[in-house]
């Protein structure tokens, strides 16, 4: 884990884990997809409430959101996708037909790879929850982010992993930051559930925009505070992603942003504050404190037990906060 506030910084590892080792920082990746999104935003070449139909091919949106009989694909906007409030399942975690998630399957120890176009048929094959943009509704969904990450490369005309190196990667001078591609990387320390090793290197390396990303604690330390003091995008943007929707407790999902925080009956003196960021599955998160200007990021590189990073984040956090 890696802290910053103002001009104290501290670093600290424990496990198998070393200070700066890289690891798999999982569905943090999405705010790496929110900033790129929001910098086509800047440079005026979307708009968040563009319909995705105005990028994607036909064949990706027939029967991609048929709702009760009604189908709403043309109706999904770029600000539905960021937000969860697009309705579609997760190719990832929702079950399919079989009884069975991609993410069961993959836990049990059987890597494999998929493709985009993959991925976007097991979404069809799921029923969606809702219409896009209904009030107070969110569900959370790789699918969107994985839709997000196919409208940045058709806008750009590049890979995703590219734009994210020339707009991101390279300007922050990242060096262990990357986007995952190469099965026989060994370079990210493997993932582990519960006290055994998960070697999943096929399915890390078709995440992409959703989950794809490799970076150490102290370079997402460097990554979050250039999204959140204007250093990738106009810094005005991030209060326009406070729009927050109840999501999975405690979280709330904002527009490419997620936001945490303890309930009274856990936090009764309200010292722990509110965080704004992103987690990921394998216990990596990113999350900043506008309260306390407080930056932490880091990993417990735990599939079984991603709450973990939460309980260190906020154990930290109080320690940090009595110096």
């Amino acid at each position: 884990f890696a802290m910053m506030q103002n001009d104290q910084i501290w670093k600290g590892a424990a496990g198998n884990l070393k200070i700066d080792d890289p690891f798999f920082i999982a569905s943090t990746t999405k705010l790496f997809t929110t900033a790129l999104i929001l910098c086509l935003k800047s440079q005026g070449k979307l708009s968040l409430e563009d319909p995705i139909s105005k990028y994607l091919d036909p064949s990706i949106l027939k029967g991609l959101h048929t709702f009760k009989g009604k189908e709403y694909s043309t109706e999904l906007s770029i600000q539905h996708l960021l937000a969860h409030t697009s309705g579609l399942p997760d190719y990832f975690q929702n079950k399919g037909l079989n009884g069975k998630s991609l993410e069961d399957e993959i836990i049990a120890g059987n890597d494999r790879a998929w493709s985009f176009e993959e991925n976007i048929e097991i979404t069809k094959s799921i029923k969606p929850l809702f219409i896009p943009g209904t009030p107070g509704k969110a569900h959370y969904s790789d699918s969107n982010f994985q839709l997000l990450g196919k409208i940045i490369e058709i806008i750009s005309g590049k890979p995703y992993a590219n734009y994210c190196d020339e707009l991101i990667i390279k300007p922050l001078g990242l060096s262990q930051t990357y986007v995952y591609q190469d099965p026989n990387d060994q370079n990210p320390k493997c993932l582990y559930f519960k006290e055994k090793p998960l070697p999943i290197p096929l399915a890390m390396s078709s995440f992409g925009p959703d989950g794809g990303i490799v970076s150490t604690a102290t370079e997402l330390l460097i990554f979050l505070e250039a999204f959140f003091k204007g250093k990738l995008f106009p810094e005005r943007y991030i209060s326009e992603l406070k729009q927050w929707n109840r999501i999975f407790f405690p979280m709330r999902s904002g527009i490419g942003i997620h936001k945490f925080k303890l309930p009274c009956l856990f936090n009764p003196t309200g010292a722990i504050p509110s965080y704004i960021g992103h987690s990921g599955l394998s216990g990596a998160l990113a999350f900043y404190s506008p309260r306390e200007n407080l930056y932490i990021t880091g990993s417990v590189n735990q599939v079984a037990h991603p709450d973990l990073s939460f309980k260190t984040m906020i154990k930290l956090t109080q320690q940090f906060l009595k110096k």
